[in-house]
C-alpha cells in the first residue's frame, strides 16, 4: 500500500523489482503509471521474455472475457494454442492468477492478493427468485468489461429487481473492491432504501471484500451470494450486460476509455432506464414502471 503513496520513481522501482513475477502492463495499471514511461525510465526496451509474457497476458484476458468469464486457464490455454501462441499451460495459469481471472463457473473463492486467507462467503438467500413486490426489496450486482483501444474498462452495476432499473453503477480501469463499493454507494444515495433490502452478487473478491461487506453492515443490508458453480444465479444482471453489449456496444471501437464511459452512461441513464421497453414490465421502461407503481400507491393511500 505504501508504494501507491510515493513518487513515480518509487513505483517504477517496485515494478522493476517484481517484473519477473507479474506482467508489467498489469502492474502499471494497478499503480496508475504508463508502461511506456516505465520502459523509458529503465532507458531500455523490454526483453523478449517480458514482451512474450505481456502478449500472453493480453491474449489470455481477451479469451477469458470473450467467454463471458466462463473459461478457466485450461480452456484459455486451448484458445491461445489455437492462435499459435508458443506457451505452456502453467504459464497461462500463473498469468491469469496474477490478473485475478478465474472461471466464474467452476472457481473456488478468489483469494485477494494482499491476504493469506479466504474471505467469508454469504449464503444464496436470493435462490433465483428474481421477483420483487416493491422497489428497494432486492438488488443484484455484477461486474463486466468493455474493450477500448486503451485497454479494458470495467463496469460495476447494481439493479433493482422490482423494475430492472440500474440504480447504481461505476466505471474504472481497475477491477477491485472500490469499483463495487462505488456502484453500491451510488445506489444508496439515489434510492435511500429502508430496512429489509437484500443485496445479491457473485462470490468475487470485490463483493466479499472487507470494504464492501462493511458498507452492507453499516446500512443494514442482507448479503446473498451465488451458489458454488451456478452461473445462472444472477441471470438478470447477465441479461442486462448482454443487452448492453448486443444492443449498444457491438460493432463499436472505442478509441479511449473516456469515449466508452460517455457511451455507457448514455445507454444506462438515457436509454435503458428511461426508454428501453421490457416485456416483463408490460412493455414499460424501468422508470415508467416505477412511476406507475408510485401512482398506484398514491391512489391507494
Amino acid at each position: 500500500g505504501s508504494v501507491l503513496c510515493k513518487g513515480v520513481d518509487v513505483k517504477y522501482a517496485w515494478i522493476k523489482e517484481h517484473r519477473h513475477e507479474f506482467p508489467v502492463a498489469v502492474m502499471c495499471k494497478i499503480l496508475k503509471v504508463g508502461s511506456s514511461g516505465f520502459y523509458d525510465w529503465q532507458d531500455r526496451q523490454p526483453s523478449p521474455q517480458q514482451q512474450r509474457r505481456e502478449e500472453i497476458a493480453q491474449a489470455a484476458a481477451r479469451s477469458y472475457f470473450e467467454s463471458k468469464r466462463i473459461y478457466g486457464y485450461r480452456k484459455v490455454y486451448a484458445d491461445l494454442r489455437e492462435d499459435n501462441f508458443d506457451c505452456c499451460q502453467e504459464t497461462v495459469r500463473r498469468v491469469m492468477a496474477q490478473m485475478g481471472l478465474y472461471s466464474r463457473v467452476k472457481r473456488k473463492f478468489v483469494v485477494t492478493t494482499d491476504s493469506n486467507h479466504n474471505l467469508p462467503i454469504a449464503d444464496n438467500l436470493l435462490d433465483r427468485d428474481f421477483t420483487a413486490a416493491k422497489p428497494n426489496q432486492k438488488w443484484v450486482a455484477d461486474i463486466t468489461y468493455i474493450p477500448t483501444e486503451e485497454g479494458w474498462l470495467y463496469l460495476a452495476a447494481t439493479m433493482d429487481l422490482f423494475s430492472r432499473k440500474i440504480v447504481g453503477w461505476s466505471m474504472s480501469d481497475r477491477i477491485d473492491a472500490s469499483l463495487a463499493v462505488s456502484s453500491l454507494h451510488m445506489a444508496l444515495v439515489h434510492r435511500q432504501p429502508g430496512s429489509g433490502l437484500l443485496h445479491h452478487s457473485d462470490r468475487g473478491s470485490q463483493y466479499a471484500s472487507d470494504a464492501f461487506q462493511e458498507l452492507l453492515d453499516d446500512t443494514n443490508i442482507a448479503c446473498s451470494m451465488s451458489g458454488k458453480g451456478d452461473c445462472w444465479d444472477n441471470a438478470c444482471m447477465e441479461s442486462f450486460f448482454g443487452s448492453l453489449k448486443t444492443e449498444w456496444i457491438y460493432g463499436k471501437k472505442y478509441q479511449s476509455k473516456e469515449e466508452a464511459k460517455k457511451d455507457v452512461f448514455e445507454y444506462i441513464e438515457i436509454f435503458y432506464n428511461h426508454k428501453r421497453r421490457h416485456a416483463s414490465l408490460g412493455d414499460l421502461s424501468p422508470a415508467a414502471y416505477e412511476e406507475l407503481y408510485e401512482k398506484k400507491q398514491d391512489q391507494a393511500a
